[in-house]
């Protein structure tokens, strides 16, 4: 007996996707993900995405277990390939398709458009301090442009949730960014009591952004794409940016619009299949 997995992968950002709609809890445990995931002894990704029943009158549920064994709520990349290996369970590839599912940041909506990229409503952002939750803000106030001190250096960060929490910091070389030494220290950092996700930013142009990620749990990863919701409303919120913009990732490009009348988000960018696999190692 095996475990049979399908491989995919948003922009760089890997995952190994399991049907698991059988039951109502995930298949495996934090600590067998942890050894799936790892990219010399295991199957490599940096993460493993479960497909489980709806709740709540969504269409199915998804739970995440990052390489380190820990859940986010969500994760961007990787409902864009959740997406797709929908449609590949359903015998639906190459069609458009638009899904409701459960999250533990509520539900998110996931649309496969003709042209086989994912657009997904993200939904509102979140800015109160507590609810990201961040002590750089009191109760009710957005953090923007908050003083934070990591790796002996001062930085002015601003930040969002997406659901999860995101730390987001305009630099004018992203490149320079010392990401694996910077980016633990703030995910570790006493102003986040659920850690957060670390976001370099350069803007290039007012419609153009260039960002680097070092994600809770995972790292430093080639995208993420709450991240880069985030940092369109960072941008934003601090004159940089307008409200539809390219963030361009290690990976490659997403594209991400805010809303003004509905103060949704959209990210638009693909998901491809790997490779699909039996796991024997157990």
């Amino acid at each position: 007996m095996g475990l049979a997995f399908a491989k995919y992968h948003g922009l760089g950002n890997d995952f190994i996707l399991l049907d698991n709609r059988d039951r109502a809890e995930p298949i495996l445990s934090p600590e067998q993900a942890v050894q799936l995931c790892d990219r010399h002894f295991g199957i490599g990704a940096d993460g493993v995405i479960f497909v489980l029943p709806g709740e709540q009158g969504a269409d199915y549920t998804m739970r995440i277990f990052n390489s380190d064994g820990s859940e986010p709520e969500m994760c961007g990349n990787g409902i864009r390939c959740f997406a797709k290996y929908l449609a590949a369970l359903e015998g639906l590839e190459n069609t458009e398709k638009t899904y409701k599912v459960h999250t533990l940041a509520g539900f998110i909506i996931p649309t496969i458009q003709a042209d086989s990229q994912v657009t997904v409503d993200m939904g509102q952002p979140i800015l109160a301090a507590e609810r990201i939750p961040t002590t750089l803000g009191t109760a009710g106030e957005t953090a923007l442009a908050r003083s934070l001190t990591a790796a002996d250096q001062d930085w002015t960060v601003t930040t969002v949730s997406m659901g999860n929490p995101h730390c987001v910091t305009f630099v004018e070389d992203v490149s320079a960014i010392d990401l694996p030494v910077i980016g633990p220290q703030i995910e570790c950092h006493p102003a986040f009591p659920q850690k957060t996700n670390v976001e370099f930013v350069e803007v290039v142009r007012r419609d153009y952004l260039r960002m680097r990620v070092w994600e809770r749990g995972a790292g430093i990863t080639l995208a993420c794409g709450t991240g880069a919701c985030a940092t369109l409303v960072a941008a934003v919120l601090n004159g940089h940016s307008d409200r539809v913009a390219t963030v361009e990732l290690p990976g490659g490009p997403l594209q991400i619009t805010w809303d003004a009348v509905s103060d949704r988000i959209l990210m638009t960018g693909p998901a491809e299949a790997v490779f699909n696999g039996v796991w024997r190692g157990w």
